[in-house]
């Protein structure tokens, strides 16, 4: 293909823990993928390399039209990954409300701890300072702004060398006069300083989420900032002028001026993309509820889909710690944005397995990553879940990436050879462990988002991706009772699809705080009215055409004295009540139709549609074996009892049609893909692998 001559191409990179992927498309359909090991210390240069080999494999610098990227690196400086450390932030608030970063909510991350500590404030208490203002909560002014209290501020900054502010006022979210004169005293007195106020980022009531927002963000806007800068350049040099988007946490995509100036919303772009691809394919095969299964070389990831959208939270806590996938309240840094609502655990491809002090056999937390890695890359030492699937056969002994990435079989025996002894020093049976536990883990997170959101896993699909998510797909359906798995045509890839799939995207909310009659329903228009028009405005400055808009409207609904909410469409005031009782009781199992329900938040999404990925079925065909030429070789390789003899197919030999009956494994240059035993895998007219539970046989007479 002379790719070179085409034009109009569109790329995604993600940049994940072991591998950066790129995928380009082109309006043909052409499909150019690459894979390449991530760089920890400086993520855009692993990003910059899978876009040379782009352009070394004949892509014209001006055929790109459009890049969509996708990265970790908010998530791994607040973690305090070596040479993204976070910068010394400042931050104004009201005078009384200096501790409120420290006092926090009262939930605690470990309850019976006595010695539990939070996770320290990003901004020092002698770094926080106050200002003798106040308004009221309708927003007028009960003590007027000095100025010259900001200017003795400004100074003090100057002098302990701090580079980014955040402000944050009471009852701001009204009216936010205040918080900007500071913003400009700030940018007068201080040229060059990179200034975060609370309300451009939250509109909502409940100060403490909203200060918490605006320090994150001001941490993270020199970091990001500066990535964002050296990766456009690096595209620059190249010769690539496209535009350059990032991926937000909440699955939508912002341009780079916004993604700069609002880092905190995009700390989970990584995990949202593949969401978002997702319920891209969902979407194409006509499934209506999709469970997302992305596992990488870091940590598997779960998400729920339903009517070709993921589910969305209004808040996260940044930086925080999970356990068994659900994320532990008070162990991080709240940021009031939304985002796809994931499940996560330290499950992927680089974690390691390790034996405690009583010998007996863990996994995870700790991964690996892209340096060392695992020890079958050749550099590693600990045993890890690649080295356990290397062990067991599943994965090629040889190379992976179509023969381009060297796997030394022997060193990654060696490496479960230091954790036999729970098997007797049997490395086969050690493996089997791994996978095992590691399997178990990651069939809770998909009871997370499936069982605990009130939905019944059985009535899903599971579309499993990532670098691992195929070889595991089959365990962690069979162990939730999920019967019907996709892998998509290049799962390894996937996430890096998504970022071509989705649409730019601005959430907008604000506080309306009012009991849910058709008086409320009124003024609540009007107040989503505003939301949408200031939507509309931003697609406009981000490029979108007036065409390409369309609007959603939502609002957060709870049961007067209730604390928390629950998000659902507006639509007419007995639709969205009713909307909420059912959503009520699927989350919580009870809906108190008799009680009052209080309107909280308003909320506005704002679409920018793009132009998404082709899907073109293939001519039907009938059933049929896969070809001879598909098979490359038969190989031991463990089944779930034993090492059995296993035929390895290449997956892009396997015309559409292809049917088989497990065990088999199928490989492709960006993943391997295992069928297990009980599970019949169909090559379907997209290309995509379909694997099915075959139904048990009935008993017969003499089992009975």
């Amino acid at each position: 293909m002379e790719t070179g001559r085409v034009r109009g191409m569109r790329v995604g990179i993600d940049v994940g823990g072991t591998f950066t992927d790129l995928i380009a498309h082109d309006p043909s359909g052409a499909i150019v993928r690459r894979k390449v090991p991530t760089t920890p210390r400086d993520p855009a240069a692993g990003a910059l390399a899978a876009v040379a080999t782009l352009l070394d494999a004949g892509v014209a610098a001006d055929a790109i039209e459009l890049v969509s990227h996708a990265s970790t690196i908010g998530t791994n400086a607040l973690l305090g990954q070596v040479h993204l450390e976070l910068p010394r932030v400042a931050f104004v608030t009201t005078a009384g409300f200096r501790d409120v970063l420290e006092i926090g909510r009262q939930n605690r991350s470990a309850i019976y701890d006595l010695s539990v500590r939070r996770p320290p404030p990003l901004a020092r208490r002698e770094d926080r300072f106050v200002v003798n203002e106040r308004r009221d909560a309708d927003g007028s002014v009960r003590v007027p702004l000095d100025l010259r209290e900001v200017d003795a501020i400004a100074r003090a900054i100057a002098e302990r060398g701090i580079r980014t502010v955040a402000i944050g006022l009471l009852h701001a979210h009204v009216n936010d006069a205040h918080e900007l004169a500071i913003a400009q005293r700030l940018r007068e007195l201080l040229p060059g300083i990179a200034v975060t106020t609370s309300a451009e980022l939250v509109r909502e009531f409940r100060e403490y989420e909203r200060f918490s927002t605006a320090v994150v963000n001001a941490a993270l806007t020199p970091i990001v900032r500066g990535y964002l800068d050296r990766l456009l350049a690096g595209l620059r040099a190249a010769g690539i002028r496209a535009p350059l988007y990032v991926m937000r946490s909440d699955g939508g995509m912002s341009s780079l001026d916004v993604a700069a100036r609002r880092p905190a919303a995009s700390i989970e772009s990584g995990p949202a993309s593949g969401a978002i691809a997702a319920a891209f394919l969902g979407r194409a095969l006509g499934l209506e509820r999709v469970l997302s299964f992305d596992m990488g070389g870091t940590t598997a990831k779960a998400a729920t889909i339903r009517g070709g959208a993921p589910e969305i939270a209004t808040e996260f806590e940044a930086a925080g710690a999970t356990h068994s996938g659900r994320a532990v309240r008070g162990s991080g840094y709240p940021v009031r944005f939304p985002f796809v609502d994931l499940a996560e655990v330290s499950a992927g491809g680089g974690t390691i397995a390790w034996l405690d002090r009583g010998g007996t056999l863990r996994v995870g937390p700790l991964s690996a990553g892209a340096d060392p890695g695992p020890a079958a890359y050749g550099r590693g030492e600990r045993p890890t879940v690649t080295d356990a699937n290397v062990v067991l056969g599943r994965l090629n002994p040889r190379a992976l990436l179509g023969g381009a990435f060297p796997i030394d079989a022997a060193r990654a025996r060696r490496a479960v050879e230091t954790i036999a002894e729970i098997a007797n020093g049997d490395a086969t049976a050690a493996a089997a462990g791994i996978l095992a536990i590691v399997d178990s883990d990651m069939a809770k997170v998909l009871r997370i988002v499936s069982v605990e959101r009130g939905h019944d896993p059985r009535d899903f699909t599971l579309v499993a991706f990532g670098g691992g998510g195929p070889l595991h797909a089959c365990a962690v359906a069979a162990e939730v009772g999920v019967r019907r798995i996709v892998i998509p045509a290049h799962p390894g890839l996937f996430s890096a699809y998504g970022l071509l799939a989705a649409d730019v995207r601005v959430a907008s909310s604000r506080s309306f705080v009012a009991r849910a009659d058709a008086a409320a329903w009124g003024a609540l228009g009007t107040a989503l009215d505003a939301l949408a028009s200031d939507g509309n405005e931003e697609l406009a400055a981000q490029g979108v055409a007036e065409a390409d808009r369309a609007f959603a409207r939502e609002v957060d609904l709870r049961y007067v004295g209730q604390s928390f909410e629950l998000t659902v469409p507006a639509g007419s005031l007995e639709a969205t009540l009713d909307a909420f009782h059912l959503q009520h009781e699927a989350r919580y199992g009870y809906a108190a139709r008799d009680e009052a329900v209080e309107i909280v938040t308003a909320r506005s999404i704002a679409l920018g549609r793009t132009p998404k990925p082709q899907l073109v079925a293939g001519a039907p065909v009938h059933p049929a074996p896969p070809p001879h030429d598909a098979l490359l070789e038969t190989r031991a390789i463990w089944n779930g009892a034993e090492l059995g003899a296993t035929p390895v197919y290449a997956r892009e030999r396997l015309p559409r049609g292809t049917e088989l009956v497990g065990p088999a494994v199928f490989e492709q240059y960006d993943a391997t893909t295992y069928v297990a035993p009980g599970w019949r895998a169909t090559i379907d007219p997209f290309e995509n692998v379909l694997l099915e539970k075959e139904a048990l046989a009935p008993p017969t007479t003499e089992d009975a």
